[in-house]
């Protein structure tokens, strides 16, 4: 059991002895107006004594009611926090199990707002709730019974008085639900559109539309305001009615309490405790309705919390992983592999067939959304085949652990994403226990020592977040770095030379062939002269294999392939 379940089971014991301590206070309170000084009234002795002993049980009872009210309330946002902790790790931990799919269908805006807003919202209930939840309903229960034990002519004054109070709840529940939901829906919307201008802060600048972006954020933050000003409107309309309830009811009490006194069918002790008894009734609904109000926003962000852990990753590990052949180092085979995106009308890949070896490169290159993105993405696993399979080292990689698969795939996307910290702790993302050796003859391969040695602290020098103090071509190169510290098996380069000039390609594509001579190299390219000298191309048009071979043998046999090469220059030469 996690250690702020036994924190609850505490609170909830010092909670009962609380509520018992409060209960049999008036009790007290009455027996020493009946008993004390009414029969020093009647007998002419005061009862000193008596009331002197009365008064230390009450300081003692009160002692106990406060010890114990100060353990719940100490423990109470132990036990919130430690919910909200757990729920953050078990939201971060699903969704880092996420495939592609669930990253479609859940926004990052959304995620990160579930994961902090909608969470902060469900530990400030549970926060109360912890207390109100279990202390209001052994006040209300043993209120009445023991208001009903004192003068149970007037319990019907108590029994009014909640009526009254569920049905204001009844009304105002009903009122806010909605737009609780609709606020936390617009809260995300309102993260989005900040992750899109932080993000694209320089392409607003360049195109001049920061007033446009400025109005965009405007208008989502004003329906916030909007609808929370409805909310908070409505919801200040709650402490008043209470105080008017509670208010209306003591003065029924007192009103019919003086009345039955006169007539002798009351004693004032018992007018008192009932009075007492039924204020800690009215306190226990009003809080439990407190609880009712704030609960509406905590469903809506608890349902959106459950939304994300109910999700079932679409790709998962096999119940029995099969192991890879061990006499297979890097050997790739797609076999008529046909992929269609969630929700699409026509496949991505059609009948996709190709053998990729160790030792050689195998390169991809087509029109834009022609699918080569979409091979890498599903060697990778990121995507599972609609038909076909992939086999990798002689297992299919739906059969394997995806952690052993991706242990093999060192994989250079288009744009380099990096992480905060210093160069060295970039290129050993991958491999924590790369020496300082390693991490320099890969920088080298990878052409960044050049702009690394610029830096007065070398390796150690800091990088901002999301490589923001480095240019994009900087990005490539320590990002091809950071895969060649992994020593992987297989390289999946996805259009990683992009960014790069044609002078710093040579050198990386000579470098490369030096150093990973042994591994299986995929290239993804747009760039003819990046690929000349693959062993094996692949055209793909419309997400078919339009052509396969070498630069000579495509130029003369495919179409497509000789249209690409021809518009950038790349039908004679060589590298």
């Amino acid at each position: 059991m996690k250690p702020y379940r036994w924190f609850l089971a505490l609170t909830i014991l010092l909670l009962l002895v609380e509520s018992m301590a409060v209960l049999y206070l008036p009790t007290i309170m009455a027996d020493i107006v009946n008993n004390g000084i009414m029969r020093g009234v009647t007998e002419g002795t005061p009862q000193t004594a008596y009331i002197l002993q009365m008064g230390l049980l009450m300081l003692a009872v009160t002692l106990v009611s406060g010890l114990a009210s100060v353990g719940a309330g100490y423990l109470s946002p132990r036990i919130s926090a430690g919910m909200a902790r757990d729920l953050r790790r078990d939201l971060f931990n699903k969704v880092e199990s996420f495939s592609q799919k669930e990253f479609d269908s859940f926004s990052s805006a959304s995620l990160i707002t579930r994961c902090t807003n909608d969470v902060n919202q469900v530990q400030s209930l549970a926060n109360v709730a912890a207390r109100m939840l279990f202390f209001a309903p052994i006040m209300g229960i043993g209120g009445i019974i023991m208001a009903a034990s004192r003068a149970v002519s007037m319990s019907w004054i108590i029994a009014l008085a909640v009526i009254v109070l569920i049905g204001f709840v009844v009304v105002i529940v009903p009122i806010v639900m909605p737009r609780f939901r609709l606020i936390q829906g617009m809260v995300d919307k309102l993260n989005k559109i900040a992750r899109e201008t932080l993000h694209g802060l320089m392409v607003i600048r360049a195109f001049g539309t920061q007033a446009h972006e400025k109005a965009r954020f405007d208008q989502s933050n004003r329906d916030i305001l909007d609808i929370s000003l409805f909310v908070a409107r409505v919801m200040a309309i709650v402490a008043p009615a209470m105080t008017f309830i509670l208010g209306g009811t003591q003065l029924l009490v007192v009103w019919v309490g003086a009345h039955q006194i006169a007539g002798s069918g009351l004693q004032i002790g018992d007018m008192m405790a009932f009075m007492q008894y039924s204020m800690s009734v009215i306190f226990a609904f009003m809080m439990i309705s407190m609880v009712m109000v704030m609960i509406p926003r905590a469903a809506v962000s608890a349902g959106r919390i459950v939304e994300v852990l109910d999700s079932v990753p679409a790709i998962t590990d096999p119940e029995v992983p099969v192991a890879f052949d061990p006499k297979l180092q890097g050997v790739v085979s797609f076999n008529d592999v046909c992929f269609r995106y969630p929700g699409a009308e026509a496949d991505a890949l059609s009948h996709i067939s190709f053998t990729a070896l160790p030792g050689q490169t195998t390169a991809i290159i087509g029109p834009t959304g022609s699918g080569k993105s979409t091979v890498a993405q599903l060697l990778l696993r990121f995507y599972d085949t609609t038909s076909g399979n992939i086999i990798v080292d002689g297992a299919d990689i739906r059969q394997v652990k995806q952690a052993d698969l991706r242990e093999k795939i060192g994989y250079i996307p288009q744009k380099g994403q990096l992480i905060s910290g210093t160069v060295a702790s970039n290129i050993r993302y991958g491999r924590p226990e790369a020496t300082d050796e390693e991490i320099t003859t890969v920088a080298t391969v990878a052409q960044a020592m050049p702009f690394i040695e610029e830096k007065p602290e070398g390796l150690e020098a800091e990088i901002g977040q999301r490589g923001g103090n480095v240019s994009g071509g900087q990005r490539q190169r320590l990002s091809i770095a950071r895969a060649l510290a992994k020593n992987p098996e297989i390289l999946v380069f996805d259009d990683s030379f992009s960014a790069l000039d044609f002078q710093t390609d040579v050198k990386l594509r000579r470098a490369l062939r030096e150093h990973s001579a042994d591994t299986t190299i995929i290239v993804i390219a747009q760039r003819v002269g990046t690929i000349m000298q693959a062993e094996q191309i692949l055209v793909l048009d419309e997400g078919k294999i339009v052509g396969q071979g070498t630069h000579k043998e495509l130029l003369n046999a495919c179409p497509a392939y000789y249209e690409i090469a021809s518009s950038q220059g790349n039908i004679e030469q060589s590298v």
